[in-house]
């Protein structure tokens, strides 16, 4: 426990760098302090010394040192060492633990915190194994943009005008479009990417909430050549950052596709991302780093292995590899943690004027949700509210009997910006 508790309040200490490194580095810091503290403590207060803590203390705390001392350097040689360095030491300590403790009780205890250190071991050298040998399926196709010191991975097909533009869903990557991606390529020209941290994109060196990702997407945009006017389609967080874009850049947006959108907040937000405190002290980027680590010990890797879906192959090879990084996990965490300043600035969109927008729901939604929902529709006086029935939030994009009606929303918004005709139910 004051491991625990000394590993979180050294991760938040402002000295402390926002890296991954350096975070692992005061996690492990903070465990060498709880086994210190074991050794102390048996001493003075018990007749069963554990002189034996030393060890682990003295591992950690070196492992932790080099991490703060040396960076990512060091994490990517340790990523090797740690894990079976890690299960030797495991097996020396239920040795001496049996040996040295007389306490039933305290040998229980010590044996749970054992059982998750082996498992983080042998998870942490799968993940390690894993992404040595795997490649990253995004290598292959799209292009990366540089967007101010950080690429973004864009991938269009297709040809004609307007250009669709898709964003996915909180922790969702361009893959999550398998099935609607070809679908309106078919008819027009359309564009997928990966927000920074996930996919094929690189991580980003500032604050990624809702303002800042649709600047970026601007950005992406038109330094790629990719002209608009545009048709944005967002699921479900994706829905506040398409509307923000259209707040921000609204010349430049001829549609919207609400696709089981999350629903805005007041008071509205600037749309305008700050140009300072990047250099701050970030307490939900800390956080994003620390829920990050659960990729090194291979929990995400094993949930992406158990999670079946039904997009296309490829598609699901591509989500499969992105769960498994810990760049997704952070970007994730971080996401969720400013969702609430993202759903304000989505606010910021209260007059769509007469351009196209369907509003797309699943069945099966709370009252309140679809009184959101209906809201949303009077953004535009040229707007539809389709339910779809039977179909989950995810479902609107994975299943492909209910990606088809999503595809068919999306061209009829372009049908209709094309041709100036309302939309029709």
């Amino acid at each position: 426990m004051t491991g625990s508790v000394a590993a979180l309040l050294l991760v938040a200490v402002p000295f402390i760098p926002v890296e991954e490194s350096a975070i692992t580095g005061a996690v492990l810091c903070g465990f060498a302090l709880g086994w210190t503290v074991l050794l102390l403590l048996s001493q003075r207060f018990t007749d069963q010394p554990q002189r034996w803590a030393a060890v682990p203390a003295l591992v950690m705390g070196l492992g932790g040192l080099l991490l703060l001392a040396f960076g990512s350097a060091m994490r990517e040689v340790l990523s090797w060492v740690w894990p079976p360095l890690l299960l030797a030491l495991v097996v020396w300590m239920v040795v001496r633990v049996r040996r040295d403790m007389g306490s039933r009780g305290g040998r229980v205890q010590l044996y749970l915190v054992f059982t998750i250190l082996a498992l983080c071991a042998v998870g942490g050298g799968w993940q390690t194994v894993r992404e040595a040998a795997d490649p990253n399926p995004y290598l292959g196709s799209g292009r990366l943009i540089d967007v101010g010191g950080y690429q973004l991975r864009l991938a269009c097909a297709g040809s004609g005008s307007p250009t669709v533009v898709l964003e996915p869903g909180a922790g969702g990557t361009s893959a999550s479009m398998g099935w609607i991606a070809p679908a309106v390529a078919a008819q027009t020209r359309v564009c997928v990417y990966d927000r920074a941290g996930r996919g094929g994109s690189q991580a980003a060196d500032r604050p990624q909430d809702g303002a800042r990702i649709a600047t970026d997407l601007h950005t992406l945009l038109h330094r790629a050549g990719v002209s608009g006017p545009y048709v944005l389609a967002g699921h479900s967080f994706g829905g506040l950052y398409v509307r923000i874009f259209a707040a921000h850049y609204p010349h430049e947006v001829a549609g919207l596709v609400l696709i089981d959108s999350t629903a805005s907040s007041e008071p509205a937000e600037s749309v305008i991302p700050s140009t300072g405190g990047e250099g701050s002290y970030d307490a939900v980027g800390r956080v994003s780093v620390l829920a990050s680590l659960t990729a090194r010990v291979g929990l995400t890797r094993l949930y992406g292995e158990l999670a079946g879906g039904s997009l296309p192959a490829r598609s699901e090879e591509q989500l499969r590899f992105d769960a498994a990084q810990a760049a997704t996990v952070r970007s994730t965490a971080e996401e969720y943690l400013r969702a609430g300043d993202s759903c304000q600035e989505a606010a910021s969109l209260r007059d769509f004027g007469d351009k196209p927008l369907v509003v797309i729901t699943a069945g099966g939604h709370p009252a309140s949700w679809m009184t959101a929902q209906n809201r949303t529709t009077t953004l535009s006086a040229n707007s539809v509210h389709r339910v779809i029935p039977g179909a989950s939030h995810q479902g609107l994009l994975d299943e492909r009997q209910y990606a088809v009606d999503t595809a068919q929303a999306i061209l009829n918004v372009v049908d209709s910006s094309r041709s100036g005709q309302p939309l029709r139910p």
